[in-house]
């Protein structure tokens, strides 16, 4: 499916880094400029490019499940995704953020994606060869992997609950300010997904390579963000804040999503959906 790794690889990494920076800086610092002190306002321009450099790896997969999406192609698309992230995050963060004025060693960024993308990656592949090898598929599927069902959620809700008490004076002082984030990510948001939703049906790609093909870049991988966030520029800060606003407003805005794609799902060619099914057979 060649076409659709093409929508989801340009629409991700040619497209999506740079129209949320736009969006950010349009709002934060230009519509929404008299409300926010400007200093702040590149803060969260900086969190928002730090999701924007960031396709989904992980809940794309749900939203492709509601969606009736060819889990093949999604899995194929996120391992693209994933690669091209070990290379291409790093030099886009700090392009956009240079074009921010925001000075960020590019040690401390590199080391971030080492911490956060390749130690996790090549740990869960090594972990996962050694332990088929020695206890099987059966067991690494029904055993080991159901221990870990609700880490990764805590570890979430967990951060969460730690950036809000440091973050507590800027949202109860300036609540609007949650809101003024919230806006440029929303239209980024729908945006993107019109951006590859509409690339897919125009080469008349089946919804089910479609819709996961829109999806992903829609959805943020906001671990990462929230993470390197953190790191490069600390808890209390702004860009940590933005990329926690993009937490709490992606599964509502993916949820409209998914719903606006099994309403459009008559746009696309049944014809070419059951070319599709065959190929898979």
């Amino acid at each position: 499916m060649p076409k659709g790794l093409i929508v989801t690889s340009a629409t991700n990494w040619l497209i999506k880094p740079f129209t949320m920076y736009i969006f950010a800086w349009l709002f934060l610092k230009v519509i929404f400029g008299g409300f926010i002190p400007d200093s702040l306002a590149t803060e969260y321009i900086a969190g928002a490019v730090l999701l924007g450099a960031a396709p989904c790896t992980a809940m794309v997969f749900v939203w492709s499940h509601l969606t009736r999406g060819n889990p093949a192609y999604t899995l194929v698309q996120v391992a693209v995704n994933d690669l091209i992230l070990l290379v291409a995050f790093a030099p886009i963060v700090m392009f956009l953020l240079g074009v921010s004025n925001v000075p960020v060693p590019y040690e401390t960024l590199l080391l971030s994606v080492v911490l956060f993308i390749v130690i996790p990656l090549s740990a869960g592949y090594l972990s996962r060869t050694m332990i088929i090898k020695n206890k099987g598929q059966d067991y690494f599927d029904n055993v080991f992997l159901k221990k870990f069902d609700n880490i990764t959620i805590i570890g979430l809700l967990l951060t969460l609950i730690i950036l809000f008490s440091f973050q507590g004076d800027v949202i109860l002082n300036n609540p609007l300010h949650i809101v003024f984030i919230a806006v440029p990510l929303i239209i980024q948001t729908f945006f993107i997904f019109t951006i590859a939703y509409g690339w897919a049906r125009m080469w008349k790609l089946p919804h089910n390579v479609a819709a996961p093909a829109g999806l992903i870049g829609a959805s943020n991988f906001f671990e990462l963000a929230v993470a390197v966030a953190i790191a490069l520029f600390g808890l209390q800060s702004g860009a940590a804040l933005a990329t926690v606003v993009g937490v709490l407003v992606e599964v509502p805005v993916m949820l409209a999503l998914v719903r606006v794609a099994n309403k459009t799902r008559h746009w696309f060619s049944r014809r070419s959906a059951e070319r599709q099914v065959i190929f898979i057979r």
